[in-house]
């Protein structure tokens, strides 16, 4: 009898030796004349457990973890392989508390799954979406994205069918899909977590797009700092080109779409859209002025539908399961489910899918169980490096993009960043300073030349040189900064600065 056996291959796991891990299971079993099958997958998002390694067992599949490659002569001693309890195991992985409780959407095959196995992925549910957005036609699978309140997750917000219809209605011979894979905010690694463990669902969301608006050209924008996700979805495009999930003829459709991928120089502004589409087109990427937008004007000035990773990998979700189903989830306008991703100085880092609405407090505490140090949580930054810092007494602001927005914050990427009563918030908001300046294509002179002049600024407040009127200039800076910049690199920079300096003002005062 054959065991299953699963180790995953995620990025975040072999960072800490999931591959030595794999190997060694694979040579120990076969020292022992032991048949097993090894099945890299993708990461359940548990990252502290990493590499958790998983059996299948009558029961389901049980966990141990963390393994290292020392670990797995005992591990096959205490008879891991029929799903034995001992000092590593984590019992039935579906059953874990931390992983039940989510509301996995997006993220329901990732680490369930053989990333690069089309029939195990359509076993799955995978394909369902596309042939129902086939069987619906480009106006109704419009109508039902719409329908689903399906909002851009790359941390505008703006509702993802409008951008698909103005598409639709536009008339052009060629038109695009562009996937903006550029995940550059600090703490999140949802984009890179569904490429490496569930790319397929990447896929048929982008064909689902291009049979939507009528496009037959799709491009993925993936920052060349992914190795491991450039590989994976090379590989599993060369998978769906095989079996006629893309081509000439879509799954007998009769409808023609291809993607390629395009790897990115390591431009944070290029996850602003406009950016993306010039270096997209071989220029610098520098923002672009809008109007035009780009679902009238995108790339190479034809109508172009932009979407990030975790807004076209729910497409599938949503119109395999009907749009009702997505809408029943989430708060107010911010319907269905969001990738949340905790890092930064917390004990129990990783993913967590759970419909908007969620407080902040509960991801932080009741999953992330509070800080790695065991010191208390003096602040949280919401939405990546340009989102605001919630002291630990706001905690409990609910996790929605109006929310949010009423809060003074952004719901952004999803990301959260934690830091323990030890963190100098100063330093943090020069940071957010200093961070724009330098990744700031210099396109606007309220964005090139403010963060210079603010991270300046700051310098002077904490080094106590004429700190009042320097509190005035650098309110007066942020002002122009938010106003007058061309794109939110610059126009969000304000926003961390300003939330520490008005939750933390004893920091600036040192």
């Amino acid at each position: 009898m054959t065991t299953t056996v699963y180790v995953p291959i995620d990025s975040a796991a072999t960072s800490v030796g999931a591959n030595a891990v794999a190997l060694a299971i694979s040579a120990e079993a076969k020292r022992r004349n032991i048949d097993i099958r090894l099945v890299r997958n993708g990461s359940r998002g548990l990252l502290w457990l990493e590499p958790l390694v998983e059996v299948v067992t009558v029961d389901g599949r049980v966990g141990y973890g963390p393994i290292a490659e020392a670990d797995v002569t005992a591990l096959f001693d205490a008879q891991f392989l029929t799903g034995a309890e001992n000092k590593f195991s984590v019992g039935i992985v579906e059953e874990i508390p931390w992983l039940a409780d989510q509301q996995r959407i997006t993220f329901a095959r990732v680490g369930v799954i053989d990333p690069l196995d089309i029939n195990d992925y359509e076993a799955h549910g995978g394909l369902k979406g596309l042939r129902t957005a086939i069987a619906l036609g480009p106006s109704k699978t419009v109508e039902e994205v719409l329908a689903s309140g399906l909002r851009g997750r790359g941390g505008a917000g703006f509702p993802a069918g409008i951008k698909w219809r103005t598409v639709l209605e536009t008339e052009s011979a060629q038109k695009y899909v562009c996937c903006n894979a550029d995940e550059g905010d600090s703490g999140t690694f949802a984009d890179r977590m569904l490429m490496e463990g569930d790319p397929f669902t990447l896929i048929e969301g982008m064909a689902i797009a291009g049979i939507a608006g009528g496009a037959t050209k799709g491009l993925i924008y993936i920052r060349s700092e992914y190795p491991d996700a450039i590989a994976t979805m090379r590989a599993a495009l060369l998978i769906a080109r095989g079996c006629g999930l893309l081509g000439d003829d879509v799954l007998g459709s009769g409808k023609a779409f291809d993607i390629s991928v395009r790897v990115g120089a390591g431009s944070y502004v290029c996850g602003e859209e406009t950016a993306m589409l010039e270096s997209l087109e071989g220029k610098r990427g520098m923002v672009r002025a809008k109007p035009p937008i780009p679902a009238l004007h995108g790339l190479f000035g034809e109508p172009t539908i932009v979407n990030n990773v975790l807004t076209l990998g729910t497409v599938p979700m949503i119109l395999a399961q009907g749009a009702a189903a997505y809408q029943a989830l989430g708060a107010d306008r911010s319907r269905g489910t969001q990738v949340f991703q905790l890092a930064g100085n917390i004990a129990r880092g990783g993913i967590v899918e759970r419909a908007f609405g969620i407080s902040l407090k509960e991801l932080v505490e009741s999953y992330g169980s509070g800080t790695r140090t065991g010191r208390p949580v003096r602040s949280v930054q919401v939405g990546g490096p340009l989102g605001a810092y919630f002291p630990a007494s706001a905690l409990d602001v609910a996790m929605d993009y109006e929310a949010l927005l009423a809060a003074g914050g952004m719901l952004g990427h999803g990301g959260i960043v934690v830091f323990d009563d030890l963190v100098d918030m100063a330093q943090q908001a020069r940071f957010a300073m200093e961070f724009c300046a330098k990744e700031s294509c210099g396109k606007c002179t309220p964005c090139r030349v403010g963060s210079v002049r603010g991270t300046e600024v700051i310098d002077k407040i904490t080094n106590n040189v004429d700190r009042t009127e320097n509190l005035e200039l650098l309110n007066d800076l942020c002002d122009l900064m938010a106003d007058g910049s061309l794109c939110a690199m610059g126009g969000l920079t304000p926003i961390p600065v300003l939330s520490a300096l008005r939750q933390f003002p004893e920091d600036f005062q040192r």
